[in-house]
């Protein structure tokens, strides 16, 4: 079975303590009651027919509920992880002020379904993410999946 490929978008911006990171928390009752380590990129699967690029910027306006901001993306690489493979793209997201709207979207096709709690045959709708906010980096090494820490590291490299 081949791996599942996603893509996802890393904005950031220069806060008043330096590099910032958008990143949304992860929806549904498993996530409910987690902070550390519960928090990703907006990001989402693609297929083959897809590019990478266009995949992150139509997962990030259906999970952030906006558009991304225009600007060239710079990509950071792949990371694979139990049989998931993220391709990451940082963009600059200054000037960006549409976090807050992952809170104001209306229920819809950005929601998924899943059996909760598990093994009741019950199916309930959730967010992809329930929110989103900014983090500066150190923060947001605490933040992240783990899976996605070394999207952190290659932007710090990237921004020097």
């Amino acid at each position: 079975m081949p791996a599942v490929t996603s893509a996802g978008l890393l904005l950031h911006r220069t806060g008043p303590t330096g590099i910032e990171i958008l990143l949304g928390h992860m929806g549904g009752p498993f996530w409910a009651r987690k902070d550390a380590h519960a928090w990703s990129i907006p990001k989402g699967e693609h297929g083959p027919g897809e590019p990478p690029l266009d995949a992150a910027r139509r997962e990030f306006a259906e999970e952030i509920g906006v558009p991304p901001p225009d600007g060239d993306p710079v990509e950071l690489g792949t990371v694979r992880r139990s049989g998931k493979a993220v391709t990451a793209f940082a963009l600059d997201g200054s000037g960006f002020a549409g976090a807050e709207a992952v809170a104001d979207r209306p229920d819809d096709d950005t929601w998924v379904e899943i059996e909760w709690p598990p093994r009741s045959g019950r199916r309930m709708r959730f967010p992809e993410l329930d929110r989103a906010e900014w983090f500066d980096l150190g923060t947001a090494r605490e933040k992240i999946v783990k899976g996605q820490l070394p999207f952190l590291d290659r932007l710090a490299d990237l921004l020097g």
